[in-house]
């Protein structure tokens, strides 16, 4: 079975490190990126092409929405 690749994306790296430990420990996800901008989330995306990405919305640089687009 193929594994589910995840990005995630928030300015806490607090918040990233637990978010990491909860989808690492579940057999069908992979972690295959981390960023803390929204302009670190576009490059991450672009380069790594994760099938979900965990996207906070209030972040520097470019915010998860504008991000998205």
């Amino acid at each position: 079975m193929t594994a589910i690749r995840v990005l995630i994306v928030d300015d806490h790296t607090l918040f990233r490190d637990g978010l990491r430990a909860i989808l690492t420990s579940v057999a069908d996800m992979d972690v295959v990126g981390e960023a803390g901008t929204g302009r670190e989330a576009v490059t991450q995306a672009e380069s790594l092409t994760p099938d979900i990405v965990l996207l906070d919305i209030n972040m520097p640089e470019l915010n998860g929405i504008e991000a998205t687009q």
